[in-house]
């Protein structure tokens, strides 16, 4: 199948539902997948994706970003996620990301999670304004974890997911405290690379990995 990645028209949306879903089956799409991507800012740890095809009839409600849903919401929002839609899930490693950039491997782990779903899209609405490559039209839409309820649904199966993989992470190597942080930088997180250095999952490319530390 040819890859197509033109935009299509579709009608405004009208708030956080299936306002878009419904119209791009109007215009005759009949699998219709939301994808987000969680973690390109950390300094440590994968890049995690999720694609999801909601069920109309069996939508979760309470829907929304990622980021405005407390950890208790988000994780009682995915076990109704993972009950009732499909659901394709991937990450690119730390090392990954080093090798290849991230905006590649969060492009990389879209792609990957669109492959990984049990079903084949011929639609998919992507978060944002750099949509992957993926065989099936595909449109790009800014804050789209805000208005699109299948892209808010895959960012919040992304979060949670990676969110779990983190505080594994940190039982491991619990000085840097990525049971809280998640491997962003916050000050604690600096602080320990200042005097401990890196952990073999800390983004070496990343600022001020990259310098060496010297700026902390």
């Amino acid at each position: 199948m040819p890859l197509m990645t033109a935009p299509i028209r579709l009608p405004p949306s009208s708030g956080l539902g299936l306002d878009r879903e419904l119209a791009a089956r109007a215009a005759g799409f009949s699998c219709i997948a939301g994808l987000d991507e969680v973690g390109r800012g950390p300094l440590a740890g994968p890049v995690v994706s999720a694609a999801v095809v909601l069920d109309f009839d069996s939508l979760p409600q309470g829907l929304d970003d990622s980021k405005a849903l407390s950890a208790q919401k988000r994780e009682a929002l995915f076990a109704e996620i993972v009950a009732t839609a499909h659901v394709g899930i991937a990450s690119v490693s730390h090392a990954e990301i080093d090798t290849i950039n991230i905006r590649q491997a969060s492009l990389l782990a879209m792609r990957r999670a669109f492959t990984a779903l049990p079903c084949v899209p011929d639609m998919a609405f992507v978060d944002g304004n750099d949509a992957p490559k993926l065989p099936c039209v595909t449109e790009a839409v800014v804050k789209g974890d805000s208005s699109i309820a299948s892209i808010a649904a895959a960012s919040i199966v992304a979060k949670v997911v990676r969110d779990r993989l983190m505080t594994r992470l940190g039982a491991v190597y619990p000085a840097y405290g990525f049971a809280s942080n998640a491997g962003y930088s916050t000050k604690a997180h600096l602080s320990v690379l200042a005097s401990e250095g890196p952990c073999p999952f800390h983004r070496l490319s990343f600022s001020p990995l990259r310098q060496g530390l010297l700026d902390l």
